[in-house]
């Protein structure tokens, strides 16, 4: 579970994060950068989607909303019957939280900055 987000930093469970991350079944994924910066490609979650097989996958495009995801990333997802949704890093975190929280098979993806 996330425990506070604000601008370049996340905590999840205790531990401090300065950079992108992901977190599948519920494991932090530290480090996460995308081939195209600010453009969410299939290439940049393909490997954790396949591996993790998530119902949800929450995007959290940074906190002023800057990074987009691409339609091939939208079409992806619906190919395979996994649920988007992608807002401003707060709101998302907060959507992670709670279908974390309720049990289901949820992905975070989070970009921390702008």
């Amino acid at each position: 579970m996330i425990q506070e987000y604000r601008f370049g930093k996340m905590v999840i469970e205790g531990q401090s994060y300065d950079k992108d991350l992901i977190i599948a079944s519920g494991k932090v994924i530290p480090n996460w950068w995308r081939n195209k910066g600010h453009n969410l490609q299939v290439a940049d979650i393909e490997k954790v989607i396949e591996q993790h097989q998530p119902e949800m996958v929450v995007v959290g495009k940074g906190q002023f909303g800057m990074m987009s995801i691409s339609d091939e990333v939208r079409q992806f997802l619906h190919e395979r019957g996994i649920e988007l949704v992608d807002k401003k890093t707060g709101k998302a975190v907060q959507i992670y939280n709670t279908h974390f929280n309720s049990g289901r098979n949820v992905i975070g993806a989070f970009h921390l900055t702008c």
